[in-house]
């Protein structure tokens, strides 16, 4: 969306200009005809946004989706083989976010058992610093509106594969992975690589799919380090031209 807007400087200067502003939309998700959450995200990739949603959720892998564009967004009916653990998911749901918590009645459901990644890290520190200098020429939304985040899958030499944006951080990396999971594609030993900071909610994404090592932006949580530790999962944070935080896991 473009929008006619003022350039400002300190001393008053005012420059009328043309600006892209990045789109931001409820998406409805139905799962099994039930209604499950309502996000606000980017209205691109939706498909590979509901493949990594629901494994997210622990769902399951899709058997059908469809998107329809609806009045104030769109709304994205998934069919998933397992009827009853939908039921049961939404018992301890009301509402929902991209924070990936709100909803959530107890704190058994909020912090539930990660399985632990069994695929080694192979990625050294050397990767990172060459896939995040080429993620910028990787954001074409971003370029336009700086406004997006990016979640990219990088090879074990740092080469970017694949890429997704979106408005949140946490529908970004949904949607990689499930732009992973649609094309075939997996981790060999590569990473993933986000343009934000490493909140644990991202960290249980990873760990659901399978990614050994997750590099971020900025830096992690306590919680995000806790849970990426008990999960296998290698943490590279702050990740600057110069330097990067490494944590074990």
């Amino acid at each position: 969306m473009d929008v006619q807007f003022d350039r400002v400087t300190p001393q008053g200067l005012r420059m009328p200009g043309i600006r892209t502003l990045a789109e931001e939309v409820p998406v409805a998700i139905e799962v099994n005809g039930i209604g499950y959450a309502v996000m606000m995200a980017t209205p691109a990739d939706l498909e590979d946004f509901a493949f990594g949603f629901l494994q997210s959720e622990r769902l399951g892998r899709p058997i059908d989706v469809d998107v329809h564009p609806a009045e104030q967004g769109f709304i994205v009916r998934v069919t998933v083989a397992d009827g009853e653990a939908v039921i049961e998911r939404v018992r301890h749901r009301t509402t929902d976010s991209a924070c990936g918590l709100c909803g959530i009645d107890n704190l058994e459901a909020a912090l539930r058992e990660l399985p632990r990644v069994a695929a080694a890290v192979l990625a050294e520190p050397g990767a990172i610093f060459r896939a995040a200098s080429a993620l910028r020429d990787r954001q074409p939304l971003n370029a336009r509106t700086g406004a997006v985040h990016a979640a990219a899958l990088c090879a074990v030499d740092g080469d970017i594969r694949l890429v997704r944006e979106d408005v949140g951080r946490h529908n970004a990396f949904d949607k990689l992975i499930g732009a992973m999971a649609r094309q075939g594609l997996g981790w060999e030993g590569g990473f993933a690589l986000l343009s934000s900071r490493c909140s644990y909610e991202l960290v249980e994404k990873a760990a659901l799919a399978g990614c050994p090592l997750l590099a971020a932006i900025s830096a992690p949580t306590a919680l995000a380090a806790e849970r990426a530790r008990g999960a296998g999962v290698a943490l590279a944070a702050l990740v600057r031209d110069d330097s990067l935080l490494w944590l074990a896991p």
